[in-house]
Parts: structure tokens; C-alpha cells; sequence
């Protein structure tokens, strides 16, 4: 386990400027545009010293350093477009190389001396952190999160294990750098499990994966008669019995009681065990992997999916029904794969499915419940 705050990071800025096509082809706008451009930097970075220039499949490459050990690279496309890109280190006690202000005054400046036609400027991008701030949405999409701790840190033998603090999500799990399960995601177990929409009184329930214990915290409170979960990563659950205890609870704390047993192992062979038993629940939930993001539904995570399928039907009574998390919304291609995939189960199925915007993957997100027909 460890703990750990920022000490120091790169800090890359981005700036890009769209500037008549040709200026970068002809010499003497080339030229006219290069001291444009270097009489900008001189004005903004004290002790700007020019290292090198060149051209480079008909692109411009200018290189210079600035205060603080700095480095700025212009490069101007045939096209049109100019970039530059400032990258300084920073440590945690140190101001920023420019303010807000001055780096927008910087890309004002820029623009005016190239009579640009568009300009935009990026933040900071921090580089070398010992967290990740970026994570992505489920179509890939960067995002940048306001995470400021690292809370604990391990390698299991299944996947890195992260538990980070976001100033506004409170402390987020994270494994193999995607967001899982934060303190504020209340939504995303009450959809999968469509609180006030099924009754779990008495109820035998079958919870594949489920590590942060969210889900079993949240069905415990409904009264049913039993609850199994099956759960492969030891480090996930003792990671999230210390750290997420507003998610979990307790219920990770003990391994068994007269409600619930936690099975460590692997949720297959498990499986496998109830259906030779002949074992039937009325819920059996997977919570495990997300639905692949692939053109086709072929592979080793799909075959995964239809495997759990299959498998999971077989446990299920007649009157029971399967629920699991699918993607997000911004994912319709996948979304309809996976619908094609129940539609071809070694059982006739059918099902219906739900929505709700998670705060930890800022995005709405798919849920599905699927019933023997």
C-alpha cells in the first residue's frame, strides 16, 4: 500500500493558430512569419534563446528554450496550421511558468501577429504524475480528473489495483486505469440493481465479480434470503473495505455470515460447481468487465461475455433474471452487438434495459436485465 501527493510533473501547453495555406511554402511569409512569431515569445519568456530551425516534409520545425529550463516548439504546417508547444517541469511549490491570464494574453498575441483566422489554447496537460488525471469515456474520449491524492496502490496477480481522491467524486477505484466505482456512484448500483423497480425479500442472489462490494452492501439492504458473491481479486475487496467503506460498507469485513458468503475465486469454475449442483437463483448480476468496444463481436473478451451468458442462464429460475452493466450510450454499435449476442444464447431470452448518468465515467451509462422467455 502506499500514499502518496504530487511532487512534480511536465507541464505541456498547446496552442494552435490557423494562418492562410502557403504562408509556410513561400520564403518571404515563411520568414515574415517566424519573426512574428519570435518577437511574441521574446515579449512573454524572459531569456527566449533560438536553438535550431528546419524543414521537415514541408513543415517548419523552430526550436527554443525558454525561462526555467523550458522548451518551445514552433512548427508551421503547408496546410495552414502553426502549432506551439511549451513543456516545463513544475514542482509543487512553484507558480505556474505563466498565469491563466498570460497564457491567454500569449494566444492572443500570437494570433494578432499571425492575422490567424482561429486560435485555441489547451490547459496545461501534466505529464508524469504518480496518479492518473486522465482516464477516458467509454468511446475513448479523454478526461481529466481533479484527482490530488494517491490513496493505495498495488499490483494483484489479476490487475493494478489504484484507489485515488477526486476533490469532487471522493476516493475512486481504478483498475488497470479505468474508473470503476467512486464514492459518489450511488446511481450506477442502484440502476443495475433497478431499486424500487425489483423486490429482493427472500430472495437467492449470485453476484459475479462485485470487488468494491457496492452491490452487496446495497442488496443486503433489501432483505434477501441469501446472497454468493464471487469475487477473483483478495486485493480489490481489502483495498475497498479500507478505502471505500461509504461505498461498501462492512459487508467486505467478513468473508460469511447467516446473509452472504464472498467466494474468492474465479466466478467460471463456480459456476460450473452450481450448475452440476443443479443450484438456481432468482438473480444472478455480472459484474465484470464492460462491453467490449470492437467492430466485430468476436474475441477473447466477447467469448468471455457469451461464456458468463450461457452459464448464467442455466443457474437462473424460471422466474429469475440476469442484470449487468453494459457501456456507455456513446457506444450504440457495441451496445447493439451485445444485444445480438442474448439474441443468439444457448436459451431464448429476452430483455429490457435502463439508463443513468454516472459521475465518476461522466457519461450516461447502459444497464441491462435479461429473463428467460
Amino acid at each position: 500500500m502506499t500514499r502518496y501527493t504530487t511532487v512534480m510533473v511536465a507541464h505541456t501547453v498547446l496552442l494552435d493558430f490557423t494562418v492562410p495555406s502557403g504562408q509556410i511554402m513561400d520564403v518571404d511569409k515563411r520568414a515574415n512569419l517566424k519573426a512574428n512569431i519570435t518577437n511574441v515569445l521574446k515579449e512573454h519568456f524572459i531569456g527566449l534563446k533560438h536553438l535550431t530551425e528546419s524543414m521537415v516534409d514541408g513543415s517548419l520545425i523552430i526550436l527554443f528554450t525558454g525561462p526555467r529550463g523550458s522548451i518551445i516548439t514552433v512548427r508551421g504546417y503547408a496546410e495552414g496550421l502553426v502549432t506551439i508547444n511549451i513543456e516545463y517541469y513544475k514542482q509543487d511549490d512553484e507558480e505556474a511558468l505563466l498565469s491563466f491570464e498570460q497564457w491567454r494574453d500569449l494566444e492572443v498575441d500570437v494570433a494578432m501577429a499571425l492575422n490567424s483566422q482561429r486560435s485555441k489554447r489547451l490547459p496545461p496537460v501534466r505529464r508524469g504524475t504518480i496518479y492518473d488525471l486522465y482516464l477516458t469515456l467509454s468511446d475513448e474520449r479523454l478526461l481529466e480528473y481533479d484527482i490530488d491524492k494517491l490513496v493505495f496502490e498495488a499490483r494483484s496477480p489479476y490487475q493494478k489495483v489504484q484507489i485515488v481522491h477526486s476533490k469532487s467524486l471522493g476516493n475512486m477505484l481504478i483498475l488497470d486505469e479505468l474508473q470503476n466505482m467512486s464514492e459518489a456512484d450511488l446511481i450506477y448500483t442502484e440502476t443495475l440493481m433497478q431499486r424500487g423497480k425489483e423486490n429482493y425479500e427472500g430472495k437467492e442472489i449470485v453476484i459475479l465479480g462485485g470487488g468494491d462490494g457496492g452491490l452487496l452492501w446495497e442488496l443486503l439492504k433489501e432483505n434477501p434470503k441469501h446472497v454468493t458473491m464471487l469475487e477473483i481479486d483478495d486485493i480489490v475487496m481489502k483495498a475497498c473495505s479500507q478505502y471505500m467503506r461509504s461505498v461498501c460498507g462492512d459487508c467486505l469485513d467478513k468473508r460469511k455470515t447467516a446473509k452472504y458468503e464472498i467466494i474468492v475465486g474465479d466466478c467460471v469454475k463456480a459456476l460450473s460447481h452450481m450448475i452440476e449442483e443443479g443450484r438456481q437463483f432468482d438473480y444472478v448480476f455480472g459484474d465484470l468487465t464492460d462491453i467490449p468496444i470492437s467492430t466485430t463481436p468476436h474475441g477473447d473478451a466477447w467469448d468471455f461475455i457469451r461464456l458468463i451468458l450461457n452459464s448464467s442462464m442455466k443457474v437462473l429460475k424460471p422466474t429469475g433474471k440476469y442484470m449487468t452493466h453494459g457501456n456507455g450510450a456513446s457506444c450504440p454499435e457495441s451496445l447493439k452487438m451485445y444485444e445480438e449476442v442474448l439474441s443468439q444464447l444457448s436459451v431464448p431470452v429476452k430483455f429490457t434495459k435502463d439508463s443513468a448518468f454516472i459521475p465518476s465515467f461522466f457519461e450516461d451509462w447502459i444497464f441491462y436485465q435479461v429473463s428467460l422467455k
